[in-house]
């Protein structure tokens, strides 16, 4: 037996033909293969290569009906569109993900809790920062060393590695 939380029945499923799918969104199937062929929505494909449309893709039809005769968008826009709302979509769920990670990194350091110095060396497992100085000659340029002391016209950089706190 089907079991109905199985995800191959979920708003993915590619179970419609086209003649389904244009009776869903309300237009011809003529228009849902001249949108498959511009790349606008592009359905799943049978064995025998038959298009079979999921539910999202006939609610994406329907936006793209909606998008066309209501705003006056012509097809470029709309598929620009879709584009970048699918990008939304991912950059979305890559916050949700990465915001994630943070606060379980922020809850193992906060369960670590500070690390004891000694003498200023950093304890192991203990944050690092590290600061770039760089320092300019501003001697006068008769007064200048000569090259190769380190100190010439570019300029020294050094890292000091600070304890964070």
């Amino acid at each position: 037996m089907n079991d109905v939380n199985d995800p191959s029945f979920g708003v993915d499923a590619p179970v419609y033909v086209i003649s389904v799918a244009a009776e869903l969104a309300g237009m011809h199937p003529q228009t849902l293969r001249q949108y498959d062929r511009l790349g606008i929505v592009s359905p799943g494909r049978a064995s025998g290569r038959g298009r079979r449309y999921s539910m999202r893709d006939v609610q994406t039809l329907r936006q793209v009906q909606r998008l066309s005769q209501e705003e006056g968008v012509n097809l470029a826009g709309i598929k620009r569109i879709l584009e970048l709302e699918h990008e939304v979509e991912q950059l979305q769920e890559q916050v949700f993900h990465l915001a994630n990670e943070l606060e379980a990194a922020r809850r193992a350091v906060s369960r670590r809790g500070r690390p004891a110095h000694s003498e200023g060396v950093p304890v192991r497992g203990e944050l690092v920062r590290r600061t770039r100085v760089t320092i300019f000659n501003t001697a006068d340029p008769d007064e200048r060393p000569e090259r190769g002391s380190g100190l010439g016209n570019t300029g020294d950089t050094r890292e000091s590695g600070q304890s964070g706190q």
